[in-house]
C-alpha cells in the first residue's frame, strides 16, 4: 500500500509593476451544454469568459452584448474540461515489468522530465484540464517542476495537483529478479520505522507526526488530502481505518469495504483500462484482475460509491487517450451523464481541500464544472456524448484558464 501526499505549491510567476491588461471577454457559443453537475443539456446555452474566468452561463441570446468576442462552435456539445484524478506523467507505460525497470534504470530524471512534458501537452490536448498526479516513481520532485512550468506558461499541459513521492515500507515495492548485492532505484520513498516515516514525511510536507493515522490527521488538518494505491482487503481496510480520502486501484474491493468506502464517503478511483492493457503483457493475476474489477464496480455503484475518475495514465502509454476508460465504465454499468459527471464534479470534489478544525467553511475546487466563478476550462465534441460517451475521445475545442489551445 502506497500513500500519496497531495499538496498544492503556490508558485505564481513574478509580475511587472504597471497596469493590468485589459480583461478579455470571450462568449462560447454551443448547440448543446452539460455543465457538469446537473443532469439537464442545455440546449441554446453560452458560456461568457471574463479573462481566466467563467462569468456567466445562460441563453446564447440573453448573454451578447456588443464588443464581445464570439466563439461559435454551431452544432458541438460543450462541457467541462476533463479531470484525471489517477496519473504519473513521469511514467510512459510498463506493459511488462522489464517496461517499468527500464525507465528507472536507464531514463535520468531530466529526460523523463522532459517526456513528461510531452505526457502533459497530449493530456491537454485531449481535454484533460486538470489532473492529479500521484507519484513519480522515482523521478523526486519533478512533477512539481512540471507543475510550476505549466502554470507560469512555459509549456503546454493541465493544471498539476502533484503528490511527489509516494511512500511504503522495505519490501513493498521493490525492482525484482536482480542480484541480492546490488541496490537498484526504488519507485518510492521508502519510510521505516516512526523516526524514519517522520523523516519521510517532514522531507515532503513538513508535519510532525508518523504513525499512519496521524499523518492523515495532520494532513486534514492543513486542508491536504491522503490517497491510498491500495489492493487486497488488508490494504483497503488498512487505508479505510487510517481514514484516507481517496481508494486508488482498489484490486479486491469486497461488499464490507465497499459499505465502509460510502459509510466514510471516502472516494474510489478504479483505474480500469490500465488493469486490461497490463494484463497483456504481465500475465499472472492481473487477467484474473479484470472480471473481479468489473464486478466490484457494479457493486460499488448500486451502493452509492463516489467513484473519481482516474486512469493511472502513464501506466499505460500516454498515445492511449486518456478518455476511453468512460467507455468502459458505461460498459460496466455506469450512465454516460453519470461517467461525465465522475470526470468533472465528482473529480472536482475529491480535489476540494480539506476545512482546518477552526475554519467554518473552505471554498470549493473552482474546476470541474460550467458555472459563474470557475475557473474557465471547456471542452467541445462533435457528437452526442450521452448517445456515445467515446464522443469525448474525439475532443474538437479546448480552454483552459480562458485561452484557446486547441479549435478545430
Amino acid at each position: 500500500m502506497l500513500i500519496a501526499f497531495l499538496f498544492l505549491l503556490a508558485q505564481a510567476p513574478r509580475e511587472t509593476p504597471g497596469a493590468p491588461p485589459p480583461v478579455q471577454r470571450v462568449l462560447i457559443k454551443a448547440a448543446h451544454l452539460i455543465d457538469g453537475r446537473s443532469d439537464a443539456v442545455r440546449d441554446g446555452f453560452a458560456v461568457l469568459v471574463e479573462g481566466d474566468h467563467i462569468a456567466k452561463v445562460g441563453p446564447a441570446a440573453d448573454l451578447q452584448s456588443p464588443g464581445l468576442k464570439v466563439i461559435d462552435l454551431g452544432e458541438a456539445w460543450l462541457l467541462p474540461g476533463l479531470i484525471d484524478a489517477h496519473t504519473h506523467l513521469l511514467l510512459q507505460g510498463d506493459i511488462t515489468a522489464a517496461d517499468y525497470d527500464e525507465q528507472l534504470l536507464k531514463e535520468s530524471i531530466p529526460y523523463r522530465t522532459l517526456r513528461g512534458a510531452a505526457a502533459a501537452r497530449i493530456a491537454v490536448m485531449n481535454g484533460f484540464t486538470t489532473v492529479r498526479d500521484l507519484g513519480t516513481e522515482g523521478a523526486m520532485y519533478a512533477d512539481v517542476d512540471l507543475k510550476t512550468a505549466i502554470a507560469r506558461g512555459v509549456i503546454p499541459g493541465p493544471r498539476v495537483f502533484a503528490s511527489t513521492l509516494a511512500m511504503a515500507p522495505t519490501g513493498m515495492y521493490p525492482l525484482t529478479g536482480y542480484a541480492w548485492e546490488l541496490r537498484v532505484p526504488e519507485g518510492v520513498l521508502i519510510a521505516d520505522g516512526v523516526d524514519g516515516v517522520r523523516k519521510a514525511v517532514r522531507d515532503q510536507v513538513k508535519f510532525s507526526k508518523a504513525e499512519l493515522e496521524a499523518i492523515v490527521d495532520e494532513a486534514h488538518r492543513l486542508g491536504r488530502k491522503v490517497a491510498a494505491h491500495a489492493m487486497a482487503w488488508d490494504g483497503i481496510d488498512a487505508a479505510l481505518t487510517a481514514k484516507v480520502d481517496s481508494i486508488e486501484h482498489g484490486y479486491g474491493l469486497t461488499d464490507d469495504l465497499i459499505d465502509r468506502l460510502v459509510k466514510q464517503n471516502v472516494y474510489w478511483c478504479p483505474t480500469i483500462y490500465v488493469g486490461t492493457w497490463v494484463a497483456q503483457g504481465r500475465g499472472g493475476i492481473w487477467p484474473e484482475m479484470v472480471p473481479i474489477e468489473k464486478e466490484a464496480f457494479g457493486r460499488a455503484l448500486k451502493r452509492g460509491a463516489r467513484i473519481a475518475y482516474g486512469t493511472d495514465a502513464g501506466g499505460y502509454a500516454w498515445t492511449e487517450n486518456q478518455a476511453k476508460e468512460l467507455s468502459i465504465m458505461v460498459r460496466y454499468g455506469m450512465s454516460p451523464m453519470a461517467a461525465i459527471q465522475s470526470a468533472t464534479s465528482v473529480a472536482a470534489a475529491l480535489l476540494d481541500p480539506i476545512c482546518p478544525p477552526q475554519a467554518p467553511s473552505c471554498p470549493a475546487s473552482n474546476v470541474g464544472t460550467l458555472a459563474a466563478g470557475k475557473l474557465a476550462d471547456l471542452i467541445a465534441v462533435g457528437k452526442d456524448p450521452l448517445k456515445d460517451v467515446s464522443a469525448l475521445e474525439q475532443v474538437q475545442f479546448v480552454m483552459k484558464n480562458g485561452e484557446v489551445l486547441k479549435s478545430r
